[in-house]
């Protein structure tokens, strides 16, 4: 990947373009909590060459909801599973509602 690719990508959520170090700086948090939240499987970092976690904006936002929860003193795993479950809420609901724009729309076929 050049240089122009990953500067492309930079708009795209699912890019891991924040070392563990910025991450954990943008959301105002210690790299000890980006690690408890992998290992409750909340999120995945993808890893570098080098074997050094990177981070979507995604994946920020997902972590940044878990710290919310935390902070407003939930346990961690807890805190965890309830932003898994929001995540998954919201998923579904969004599919429920492009299935709902298919129904309605005169040719469901021409809806993707």
């Amino acid at each position: 990947m050049t240089a122009d690719d990953t500067f492309g990508r930079l708009d795209d959520d699912g890019y891991p373009a924040y070392t563990m170090g910025r991450a954990a700086e943008m959301l105002g948090t210690t790299q000890g909590f980006l690690r408890a939240i992998g290992e409750a499987r909340l999120i995945t970092p993808l890893r570098s060459a080098g074997g050094h976690r990177r981070y979507s904006r995604y994946q920020l936002r997902i972590a940044a909801r878990a710290r919310e929860l935390v902070d407003q003193g939930t346990p961690i795993e807890a805190a965890c599973r309830i932003v898994a479950l929001e995540d998954q809420l919201e998923e579904a609901q969004r599919i429920n509602a492009e299935h709902r724009r298919a129904a309605q729309s005169p040719n469901p076929a021409a809806v993707a």
